[in-house]
């Protein structure tokens, strides 16, 4: 049954049984209309909306839910549906919304991977062209400074000593922001050794105190969803050097029965009441790409908990 002929039924009962009262009540109305006939009139009526009301309340309760759904529905969080009741236009109108969800998730997921792909080429162009052209060019500079400091006078060979050690810093931190940018260990080692020296890396640079746990019996995983796990685990040691004000993050890679789980844990600030950032967001469009679900929650140290679960191929649901 349709949505207008559901609601004109319900209209139509509720009409129906005030006439039936009207012909077969003794029920009269005089002119001018007394106080008794008018309680009894203002109270018919009264039982008219009531029923009238809670009547189209359970006709258009699925529209109701359907409405809650649209207003909460997020892509990246796939697998939202509504029950479908039943048959009839609201029924339709719910499947059509599900249809609808099926199709705006796939595309989502395939734009989000076109997008991310160029995103990884340019890290790995950006990654050469420091490697090779300014890391080329500040090793010049540097070899430079030490054949000047080596026939500089005394008073000049400080300085010169001290732009060596600056200009060497410097290549260090662009040799470090190239391996962010294309993890060479990850297609060299695998994942596993990639997440080590991931580690060890935020525990120089940042101060933080990394606890790693990875269990080194993986099951095969494409380079795709290993480059979505390295990415994953990267920006979640990130939120907590940058925002988490932690101490101490527990970096954990397990084999499950149904696949693989990260997590990444501090102790900083926690979950918040504020909406996710761009980094969290992120992460949901790398676990859509292989079909992995992230869960972002308060952990046993107080602070975040970053957990992806990914599926083996094969097993996902």
């Amino acid at each position: 049954m349709s949505l207008f002929w559901r609601i004109f039924g319900l209209n139509a009962v509720v009409l129906g049984a005030a006439t039936a009262l009207l012909l077969w009540a003794p029920v009269t109305v005089s002119v001018p209309v007394l106080l008794t006939e008018a309680v009894i009139l203002v109270a018919g009526l009264g039982v008219m909306l009531v029923a009238n009301a809670a009547l189209l309340r359970v006709g258009l309760a699925p529209l109701e839910r359907l409405t809650r759904e649209m207003a909460t529905v997020d892509l990246l969080r796939p697998g939202q549906r509504l029950p479908v009741p039943g048959h009839g236009g609201v029924a339709e109108l719910i499947r059509t919304f599900n249809d609808m969800l099926d199709r705006l998730e796939a595309e989502r997921a395939t734009s989000s991977a076109r997008a991310l792909d160029a995103q990884e080429s340019e890290r790995r162009r950006v990654a050469q062209e420091l490697h090779d052209e300014v890391g080329q060019s500040m090793t010049a500079v540097l070899l430079g400074l030490k054949r000047a400091a080596d026939r500089a006078p005394e008073p000049l060979r400080a300085e010169l000593q001290q732009a060596q050690e600056i200009t060497r810093s410097s290549l260090d931190e662009v040799r470090r922001l190239a391996r962010r940018l294309r993890p060479g260990v990850l297609e060299d080692l695998g994942l596993a050794s990639a997440l080590m020296s991931l580690a060890d890396d935020f525990a120089t640079h940042t101060g933080l105190t990394v606890r790693r746990r990875l269990d080194g019996d993986l099951p095969p995983l494409d380079r795709q969803t290993e480059l979505v796990l390295y990415r994953v685990a990267q920006e979640g040691l990130t939120n907590a050097a940058r925002h988490a004000d932690a101490a101490r993050v527990d970096l954990g890679l397990r084999r499950t029965p149904d696949g693989v789980v990260l997590s990444v844990e501090d102790d900083g600030r926690g979950v918040g009441v504020a909406p996710e950032g761009a980094g969290i967001r992120g992460m949901r469009e790398r676990a859509l790409l292989a079909g992995a679900t992230l869960e972002v929650t308060r952990g046993r140290l107080g602070g975040a908990l970053v957990t992806l679960s990914v599926p083996i191929a094969g097993k996902a649901q």
